[in-house]
């Protein structure tokens, strides 16, 4: 079956393993990729302890982009983290371009700048804004990008402003652009995969479901905690920039509670420690003061699995 995913980013089956910030390193990320998918390196892939230097970040990222290449030879990718002034972001790509990283995952931000040298040394762009729009996707398709990811309201983590279902905002960008759609959000077995291609995305772009896996990093009772629940187990509260879903922690209860008695989304994000909050509770297992960030697909999540075996089952329709 030709694919214009696989085809783009030179994969055998068309399915991209989110980032996920702490819970990816490179032996989980060349995992996917051996599989025949695309893994990403999370922006603190591999790592234990939190830094706010661009040179120590570009450094340790580098560290396990060499781990990668050393356990696959197959494409794999790195988000480029964009802030304002580009401090951290021209390091990355500096390194991308070195070190001939594939594909790179960009969010939000669309700048010349940031796509010249990537275009110029035949990297890929994969674009997931965290809220899909029609206006987005065609600018994201002027400006030559590869893949455009639609992320519905059903993912884990920071979600869309907009309360749009995966499978409404997948055909609404399908039928706006001509570049290639990947279906995230909600994903957890190949039933979602088919409806996914059946509202005419062209691959999937799963987190979710590749967390209870026996290679990724996160904590043993984090994934039985995963394996366990349903999506009606799943907890929500309004934080930067708009809400956040996570499964019952001390901490996100905590959270819950305080949005429901009126606090700020400026107060929870305080509480909430950006991603240190992830690390606490995903990658060190510690449901008093971390929270646990899966999207509704969970519900078809049933066990501990290797990422092939997650890989074959959601991509059977392409094995």
């Amino acid at each position: 079956m030709n694919n214009r995913v696989c085809e783009a980013l030179n994969i055998d089956k068309p399915i991209i393993q989110g980032p996920m910030s702490w819970v990816t390193n490179a032996e989980f990320v060349a995992a996917v990729s051996n599989a025949g998918g695309l893994g990403f390196l999370g922006p603190n892939a591999g790592q234990v302890e939190v830094t706010r230097s661009p040179e120590i970040s570009t450094e340790r990222m580098k560290f396990e982009i060499r781990k990668i290449k050393a356990l696959t030879n197959k494409p794999f990718g790195i988000p480029l983290i964009i802030n304002r002034d580009l401090d951290y972001t021209w390091p990355l790509i500096k390194i991308v371009i070195e070190e001939k990283v594939p594909v790179v995952l960009i969010n939000d931000v669309l700048d010349e700048r940031i796509f010249k040298p990537l275009k110029e040394n035949g990297i890929k762009i994969v674009y997931r804004p965290i809220t899909p729009t029609i206006q987005n996707a065609r600018a994201a398709e002027e400006f030559g990008v590869d893949v455009y990811v639609a992320t519905g309201f059903d993912e884990g983590g920071t979600v869309p402003e907009q309360v749009i279902g995966t499978f409404s905002i997948v055909p609404m960008i399908v039928d706006a652009v001509n570049v290639p759609v990947l279906a995230a959000g909600g994903i957890g077995d190949v039933r979602g995969v088919r409806a996914a291609f059946a509202l005419g995305a062209e691959g999937v772009f799963a987190g979710s479901v590749f967390i209870p896996t026996k290679e990724n990093p996160t904590a043993e009772n984090v994934k039985k905690m995963i394996v366990d629940a349903t999506a009606e187990d799943l907890l929500m509260f309004r934080t930067l920039p708009a809400y956040y879903r996570s499964l019952p922690t001390k901490l996100a209860k905590k959270l819950v509670e305080m949005d429901e008695q009126g606090a700020s989304r400026e107060e929870t994000a305080k509480l909430m420690r950006g991603s240190i909050g992830m690390r606490i509770g995903m990658l060190e297992g510690n449901l008093d003061d971390g929270y646990i960030s899966v999207g509704t697909g969970i519900t078809s999540i049933k066990e501990i699995k290797t990422v092939k075996e997650v890989v074959v089952t959601l991509m059977q329709d392409f094995n």
